[in-house]
């Protein structure tokens, strides 16, 4: 098999702008105070988080590629390990505890970095070492008199995980709130600055364009992995993306109906064939922010009647939810427009029979497409605040699977992904059932078998009249077969 023609890009990574973090922080001061005022508290306190720990292989000394804590990314912009940050509320002063490196860092892993410098890199307020921060924080508090650490505590509604709150010893001689700090800084992250789209953007520009390689070199006979490699060397090559957003989903064939497809038992390994289609999903992450996108096309580069109508279906859903996003439009009704233009498209080709608002009732829109429309995007692919207090997750088949139920707000960052998957654990339970049998085109669906699934996933900025998609990838078939066809993108 020949090589792939080497790729090239016109971007080159941007600098990082420490301000975001700084302005990350003072939001979070300013949200915290008003809180604290709303219920007739003293503006008075310390938040402390506490940074990522570097972790090891199991009980060897091989040292995993360490990525920050995402909370302690957002407020600080840290990239090393082991760090502590505290922010005044009164003040809103900034500090950075970093660990006391040994002598024998500077032989094995660099140049020992002076408090002087970490303070000037991060632009906080004050430096200090980790085994000074007890002593720190003792004067900090006495000085306000009566004054709490606020540490992070709080249920990650999307993965059910809890954040980690701040440990260390001499914690018990210390006043502590774990119930205020998570909700306030978790909402503060639902909305980006204009730095952080930039960010955003920027990994959607290296990824679009990393796509649009893997696209133009696909070719019948490949492995999935190779598509993954091609996209993490573009994106890390010219990109500067050092990290992913998430595990790359490279499935062609029957496996593009896995949906978290990818995973240590499914390891993109799959040798596809003439007439599959792929469904690609990745994303790269640059500075802690990410991107998350979705290509699916056919590997031999030309669209069957059958992959068309799939692909076409899932476009409409894709456009017609972008076309109706604005500020105050609820997440909900999106997944069901979503929904419903798959369904109607399924039932325009003869797969399904009978009346879309009475699929619609019964739910049969959850058989083709199980997932949530999409997600809140940033620092994490899935990002926190989905669900706020009090706002319950929907019970009913499709739309629990949904990572929010908010209206939409001017900038947030959401992920949009209908898609379209033939699974069999879901078809034959559904065509056998006496309320959803009716509904199916027997022979149409046998046509389907080993098809798997089409999904289509752009990033959309939601903006004060309406939104932006910030993904730049071939989305029309004829565009796909253009540029697998050796066409330039953007095409004109």
């Amino acid at each position: 098999m020949a090589a792939p023609p080497s790729s090239h890009s016109s971007l080159s990574p941007p600098e990082i702008p420490m301000q975001l973090h700084a302005f990350n922080r003072l939001k979070l001061v300013k949200s915290l105070q008003q809180h604290l005022s709303q219920n007739n508290l003293p503006i008075l306190g310390i938040i402390l988080l506490q940074g990522g720990e570097e972790k090891t292989r199991y009980c060897t000394d091989h040292a995993e590629l360490f990525r920050q804590e995402s909370y302690f990314a957002y407020l600080f912009g840290v990239r090393e390990p082991d760090f502590y940050g505290a922010i005044d509320v009164g003040t809103g002063d900034s500090i950075l505890f970093a660990p006391r490196l040994p002598t024998e860092y500077a032989v094995w892993l660099g140049e020992i970095k002076p408090l002087s410098s970490i303070k000037e890199r991060y632009m906080v307020s004050m430096t200090y070492y980790v085994d000074e921060m007890v002593e720190v924080l003792q004067n900090m508090c006495n000085k306000q008199k009566k004054s709490s650490l606020f540490l992070l505590q709080g249920l990650n509604t999307d993965s059910g995980n809890f954040s980690k709150p701040a440990a260390f010893k001499g914690l018990e001689n210390f006043e502590i709130d774990l119930s205020t700090l998570h909700p306030i800084v978790t909402e503060c992250r639902v909305t980006k600055s204009k730095l952080e789209l930039a960010l955003i953007q920027y990994a959607n520009d290296i990824s679009s364009e990393a796509h649009v390689e893997v696209m133009r070199n696909t070719k019948v006979g490949m492995k999935e992995y190779q598509l993954e490699s091609m996209f993490l060397h573009h994106t890390y090559m010219y990109g500067g993306c050092r990290h992913c957003s998430y595990t790359c989903i490279c499935a062609t064939g029957e496996n593009s109906s896995v949906l978290h497809y990818g995973h240590a038992a499914a390891p993109n390994e799959r040798t596809f064939m003439d007439g599959d289609m792929a469904l690609l999903d990745m994303g790269a992450e640059y500075h802690f922010y990410g991107s998350d996108i979705t290509c699916s096309f056919p590997v031999n580069g030309k669209f069957t009647d059958d992959q068309s109508l799939i692909y076409n279906a899932v476009l409409d859903a894709h456009d017609s939810v972008i076309a109706a996003m604005k500020p105050g439009v609820g997440w909900i009704n999106m997944h069901m427009l979503a929904e419903k233009v798959i369904l109607e498209a399924l039932k325009k080709g003869s797969i399904l029979i009978g009346d879309v608002e009475d699929m619609m009732t019964q739910r049969l829109g959850a058989v083709f497409m199980p997932h949530g429309l999409g997600h809140l995007l940033g620092i994490d692919t899935h990002d926190p605040g989905g669900y706020l207090k009090g706002l319950e997750r929907p019970k009913e088949p499709g739309l629990k699977s949904l990572r929010t139920a908010r209206q939409l707000e001017e900038d947030m960052v959401i992920t949009v992904e209908p898609g379209c998957y033939f699974i069999n654990a879901l078809l034959i339970p559904a065509m056998q059932s006496s309320v959803t049998a009716k509904f199916f085109n027997r022979d149409a669906i046998r046509r389907f078998e080993g098809f798997g699934g089409v999904r289509i996933e752009s990033d959309v900025h939601v903006t004060a009249n309406g939104c932006k998609n910030m993904t730049n990838v071939p989305r029309k078939s004829w565009e796909i077969e253009a540029v697998m066809a050796g066409g330039k993108w953007p095409l004109h």
